[in-house]
């Protein structure tokens, strides 16, 4: 394996992988009620152990420990799998009329993070699957 690309199949197991963990918890009331009440300094370290929790997996088990000449796509890849995430998770929330970004956008915005944390380890979890 020389290098990791990224494909449109990467990118339904991550969305699959994210969906799977966003579902049970956005049905969670303690998750809304978490995005409503967390500070701000503190869903900002939930999204800074959110991203490094997925840094080192897909260090350790995507790329297993050898992104020297493959920086970009290493990063790039934690990006997208973050991304595609909070994607996911907005749309389930949306589809709960539980994503009021209209009416009242931090909270959305709060609720977003709190989910999207584990639904990015889902996420990243199931695009290793095939990455031998």
């Amino acid at each position: 394996m020389t290098d990791i690309s990224f494909n449109l199949e990467d990118a339904s197991q991550v969305m699959v992988g994210a969906f799977v963990l966003a579902v049970p918890i956005s049905f969670s009331e303690e998750a809304w009620r978490l995005g409503e009440t967390l500070p701000l300094k503190n869903l900002s370290a939930l999204m800074l152990v959110s991203i490094v929790f997925l840094s080192l997996y897909t260090y350790e088990s995507v790329f297993q420990r050898n992104i020297k000449h493959r920086l970009f796509s290493y990063f790039f890849r934690i990006l997208i799998a973050y991304g595609l995430a909070s994607i996911v998770v907005a749309i389930t929330l949306f589809c709960l009329n539980k994503f009021p970004i209209m009416t009242e956008p931090l909270i959305a915005i709060k609720r977003l993070i709190v989910i999207t944390m584990p639904a990015s380890m889902g996420a990243i979890v199931v695009d290793s699957f095939d990455k031998e």
